[in-house]
């Protein structure tokens, strides 16, 4: 038994080692830049009888989506319960496609997070930056170390659930050092 113990624990520490002191992952920027983008980011909402993790969202949304009012970017606050998800008809069981872009000002190492209540699948530049495939409440991601070669657009694309209650829906980065921020809605396009 003390085997096994000590063989969980290694393993344990060794993936959290390698998590602390692994690379950024680099992002691709879109090529070409797009131009004349409409501020904020495209959205389809599917409203199913139950939405409970990610994989029943993308189920939602391949059988009947319908496109939703753009949204001013991703700083949604936790709403109260009654109030509607984002730019959606209804204020629970929602699932949410959102693309576009993201522009980065500047190169450099970025910690990204995200806020959510409930589910997320955030990819920015053709990586996985945001993921959480259960329910919460308004509570952060884990944050991840991204390279940003170079200053534009990058492709942003989101798959987001709630299902009962509240919901919230917030993204953070932060250059070099920084602390994460709240993204500005002027970073965003589609």
């Amino acid at each position: 038994m003390s085997i096994v113990r000590t063989a969980t624990v290694a393993a344990v520490f060794f993936s959290l080692t390698n998590a602390v002191f692994a690379d950024p992952l680099m992002l691709v920027p879109s090529d070409p830049q797009p131009k004349d983008l409409k501020p904020g980011l495209a959205v389809r909402y599917a409203y199913p009888h139950e939405v409970k993790n990610l994989r029943s969202a993308e189920k939602a949304l391949a059988r009947k989506s319908e496109v939703g009012t753009p949204l001013a970017g991703l700083d949604h606050r936790d709403t109260l319960i009654g109030e509607k998800v984002m730019t959606s008809r209804r204020d629970t069981q929602v699932a949410a496609d959102i693309t576009g872009y993201v522009r980065f000002d500047a190169p450099g190492v970025y910690t990204i997070d995200f806020l959510t209540n409930d589910g997320l699948r955030a990819t920015v530049g053709g990586q996985v930056v945001g993921e959480f495939d259960g329910r919460q409440s308004c509570e952060e991601t884990f944050a991840v170390e991204v390279e940003v070669p170079k200053a534009g657009w990058y492709p942003l694309h989101a798959l987001y659930f709630q299902r009962l209650n509240t919901a919230c829906l917030h993204m953070r980065a932060g250059l070099n050092t920084d602390r994460p921020t709240w993204m500005p809605d002027t970073a965003f396009g589609h």
